[in-house]
């Protein structure tokens, strides 16, 4: 199967949930960062020409007003979450930094983009500190449901950590969060010190952990943590932690940035699919996080013979 590439233009952090009943579930970032949409297809290329359907404005005014950022649908004891953040305001905080907090929908539809479909505001998902967060994801291990995240934490320096905690039920955290990985190598503190965008992998016995570093323009590149499943996964001790990027940049084919990335399967389940954003281009006026043109690629990947995923590298987008 050939791809398309990039898959959906003007797209970032995606996601790409495989359901059940045979369809793809596609959630991203939406340029104006006012809304939530999903669209499905039976087939990835499919979703390049689905219809998007909006199930969710932001509000008016007050906590959920304001830069609407990477929504994740997931599908846990037979209902539909979106995991997404979002401010009360555009401006910065006395830090320099927005002011995200995060937030969940439920809905019960057996089609989450029926158009009799209700979603629920669950509110919000606090943590230990009342600070920045955004980027949540979930993955159940057992029979515990965890919920892995981006934080700032005042004491700690740059803006955004990864914790990981976990939950009492969809919108609750049952653990305190504990601390997986900050800013540390120089390719995770290029312009701005990140760590966030996390997502979960799990093959064989192994979790990974990816997530991305960096400021959003083409220093954005993807780091990865791992752990045996049959770890604790709230000790930050098990966790191994890569010191160089898994996925970067590749300036020969002009692909840059390329991050906040998710995981699908093949149509025909036999394939791991590496779901992500780039540009193909650097020259980005004002701040990244408006410049529109982060589309959303999707390629296959492989593992080596230790059962650690390759990535590879960017593949070139087949327009200029």
């Amino acid at each position: 199967m050939t791809y398309e590439h990039p898959l959906i233009i003007q797209r970032a952090d995606p996601q790409i949930f495989k359901h059940t009943d045979g369809y793809y579930y596609f959630s991203a970032s939406v340029p104006s960062y006012n809304l939530i949409e999903l669209r499905r297809a039976k087939t990835l290329n499919g979703l390049a020409h689905a219809a998007p359907r909006t199930i969710w404005h932001k509000h008016n005014e007050g906590e959920m007003s304001q830069l609407i950022w990477a929504p994740e649908l997931h599908f846990i004891q037979g209902k539909w979450y979106i995991y997404f953040a979002a401010s009360q305001t555009s401006e910065l905080d006395e830090n320099g930094m927005f002011q995200h907090r995060m937030f969940v929908l439920e809905s019960d539809a057996v089609n989450p983009m029926d158009e009799t479909a209700e979603w629920k505001e669950k509110g919000q998902i606090k943590t230990h500190i009342d600070s920045f967060s955004l980027d949540a994801t979930v993955f159940t291990l057992g029979k515990k449901l965890y919920y892995v995240w981006a934080q700032k934490d005042p004491a700690i320096q740059g803006n955004s950590n990864i914790y990981i905690a976990e939950m009492k039920n969809p919108w609750t955290l049952k653990t305190d969060p504990v601390l997986l990985t900050k800013p540390e190598f120089d390719w995770e503190k290029e312009v701005f010190w990140v760590n966030e965008g996390p997502a979960i992998l799990h093959h064989k016995n192994k979790l990974f952990l990816t997530y991305s570093a960096s400021a959003t323009d083409e220093n954005y590149a993807v780091g990865m943590l791992s752990i045996t499943d049959d770890q604790d996964v709230l000790n930050p001790h098990n966790w191994k932690k890569a010191n160089k990027p898994v996925f970067e940049s590749n300036l020969a084919i002009r692909q840059f940035g390329p991050g906040h990335n998710s995981f699908t399967v093949s149509e025909d389940g036999e394939s791991d699919i590496f779901v992500y954003h780039s540009r193909n281009y650097t020259n980005i006026v004002g701040d990244p996080l408006y410049d529109p043109n982060r589309h959303t690629c999707v390629q296959k990947f492989d593992w080596d013979d230790e059962g650690n995923p390759m990535f590879g590298t960017p593949i070139k987008y087949t327009y200029n």
